[in-house]
């Protein structure tokens, strides 16, 4: 799908907008802490928004790009969704103030998705020119895959810090505490970075970290860099919210690791024959979109749904 320079920048100065309406309405006034009220609000708004954006490819472009969206869309908020509890362990290590988190993360996220812009230029750049990648991303997704069926017990009680952020924290000279939600500060004539700022780093160099294998998921259900830049958009704006509003409840989506690693092994093994596909493999069938979002669909409600069952009869017998 050919998109003009005219269209990609009304719909990324669009999001802008959006995301600096969301900080003012959030930030106005004193700091206060994000209520499970609002975090509604915005999760129901971020996800409108992203079904009228698909809605608006299935009017001005074709059933096969709204498919593609929404199939990439459900798939990168579902990988989030597992990405959550990450950022939960990150707070927790910075001891960030429960009324400053919403900040952090909108600006972690704002970093997230300037840097996945750019992998996603690069990668849809190599993708162009070297297609013996798509074999290459189809076997890292089966792997990943394998590794959170392999760990899915394992539980991640610290926080590894990445290159970035111990740059950061070897470079900056940092206050001992926080400054109210301030990311630098003078004292005594100098200026210092406050705490707000290196966490603010390790969440959005975080979630790039993850973009690894995030990104290669959604080029294997389209291969239009637009499409996989708004879905990523879509499933990054709303993560914010959704971290408030999920709570406590992630640590009851037991078997998301599994549902994830279905979906990824499932894109992986699509990558491939249709690499093969490609290649005039006659053998090697060329699975529709409908398929994938279908899959995808049926995965993530089945994993969600398989989780809270499990999580209530434990609750049950703990009771008992």
């Amino acid at each position: 799908m050919s998109v003009s320079i005219w269209v990609w920048a009304a719909v990324v100065v669009g999001l802008l907008l959006v995301l600096a309406f969301d900080l003012w309405i959030v930030d106005r006034g004193e700091p206060r802490e994000f209520s499970m009220r609002q975090a509604t609000f915005w999760v129901g708004f971020y996800v409108a928004l992203a079904v009228l954006f698909g809605v608006g490819l299935l009017v001005f472009r074709s059933p096969e790009a709204s498919g593609e969206f929404f199939a990439g869309y459900i798939t990168e908020y579902s990988l989030s969704v597992d990405n959550l509890f990450v950022f939960f362990i990150i707070m927790s290590r910075f001891s960030v103030p429960r009324f400053h988190q919403h900040k952090v993360l909108l600006v972690g996220i704002l970093l997230a998705l300037v840097m996945r812009g750019a992998f996603i230029a690069v990668g849809a750049a190599a993708l162009a020119r070297f297609s013996w990648l798509f074999y290459a991303f189809g076997l890292f997704l089966i792997y990943t895959a394998y590794t959170l069926v392999r760990d899915h017990n394992r539980q991640e009680e610290e926080f590894s810090e990445n290159l970035l952020l111990r740059t950061a924290r070897r470079v900056f000279r940092t206050t001992p505490d926080y400054v109210g939600s301030r990311v630098t500060v003078k004292v005594n004539g100098k200026r210092l970075v406050t705490p707000m700022l290196i966490v603010m780093i390790a969440i959005g160099t975080t979630d790039l970290l993850f973009a690894l294998d995030s990104i290669p998921a959604i080029f294997g259900l389209t291969k239009d860099p637009f499409i996989v830049f708004t879905a990523n958009a879509f499933a990054l704006m709303g993560l914010r919210q959704l971290y408030f509003l999920l709570g406590g409840l992630l640590q009851r989506l037991v078997y998301l690791s599994y549902g994830l690693a279905f979906v990824l092994g499932f894109i992986g093994v699509k990558l491939v024959l249709e690499a093969l596909h490609e290649s005039d493999v006659s053998w090697a069938p060329q699975i529709p979109i409908w398929v994938s979002l279908v899959v995808i669909g049926v995965t993530m409600t089945v994993t969600t749904v398989a989780s809270l069952m499990k999580a209530r009869r434990d609750e049950v017998v703990a009771s008992g």
